[in-house]
């Protein structure tokens, strides 16, 4: 049974906000504002890039990202989900973008030879980005 990824979840603390930085910082664009939704208590957004989709949620009283899951190693210490990777092309460059952008840089580290960054967005939530192979590397 084939299984297809359709979207990733992540709770903001203000989705104005949060629909900003997404798409100033990583290119995502509001494709679906499904508004405040009582039973939830929360509005529902879905942005996306390219085929993949993340569905933001505001809750009315959102609380903040806990202290121990603020740095990816310790946040790996506690089970459940606990970020969303992103490919980059060129880590050099994205981090020159965000850095003017005011990201906050958590963590940065070459794993087998590969770069990687994780960053936190508006609301404190962690999100990694690993840079792929060059074509010409592959060749």
């Amino acid at each position: 049974m084939a299984l297809q990824v359709l979207h990733a979840g992540i709770s903001v603390m203000n989705m104005e906000e949060s629909l900003k930085w997404y798409e100033k910082n990583l290119g995502f664009t509001l494709v679906k504002d499904d508004g405040f939704i009582p039973p939830l208590q929360a509005r529902i957004c879905f942005i996306q890039n390219g085929d993949f989709q993340i569905e933001l949620f505001e809750y009315l009283e959102p609380k903040p990202v806990p202290q121990e899951r603020l740095m990816p190693n310790s946040d790996l210490r506690t089970a459940g989900t606990k970020h969303v990777a992103f490919g980059v092309e060129d880590m050099a460059a994205m981090k020159e973008r965000l850095l003017e952008n005011g990201v906050d840089i958590a963590h940065e580290v070459v794993m087998e030879g590969n770069k990687v960054m994780f960053i936190r967005d508006c609301s404190g939530v962690l999100l990694e980005l690993i840079e792929l192979p060059s074509k010409k590397e592959e060749e």
